[in-house]
């Protein structure tokens, strides 16, 4: 089963400074905040939680059931985190590259211009009765 598929199978809810988020929540989170309201303290909560429940024991076999919810919990919050931090990646190579372009199309028209004004006025009047 997909994490994402058990987490609404199973409501997941992860703790946060306002009070308990779902799962489709996570993404409208900032990355940090100094609020505390951000993935990055939903992430520290979760594994704190997850830290509270993994008691190591040498005498006990059997594991905790809320670790592997726990894991999930803090596995989702990871993914949710690493696409937010590619998204913001992509978001800012786009911009520099569309700002990139905007700088040569300026260039190249300067260029196109130059090169008419180093037309003879015999080549000006041919291409202004072509027009």
């Amino acid at each position: 089963m997909n994490i994402f598929e058990k987490a609404t199978r199973e409501k997941f809810r992860y703790p946060s400074a306002k009070g308990q988020l779902t799962t489709e929540q996570l993404w409208e989170l900032p990355l940090t905040a100094k609020s505390g309201f951000s993935l990055d303290e939903v992430a520290k909560a979760v594994n704190a939680e997850l830290k509270a429940v993994d008691t190591e024991s040498f005498v006990a076999t059997e594991t905790n059931p809320a670790k592997a919810t726990l894991e999930t919990k803090l596995e989702i919050v990871k993914h949710v985190i690493a696409v937010r931090i590619a998204d913001d990646r992509a978001a800012k190579a786009a911009a520099a590259n569309k700002l990139e372009k905007e700088k040569l199309l300026e260039i190249l028209g300067r260029k196109q211009d130059a090169a008419l004004e180093n037309l003879t006025e015999a080549e000006l009047l041919a291409r202004i009765n072509n027009l």
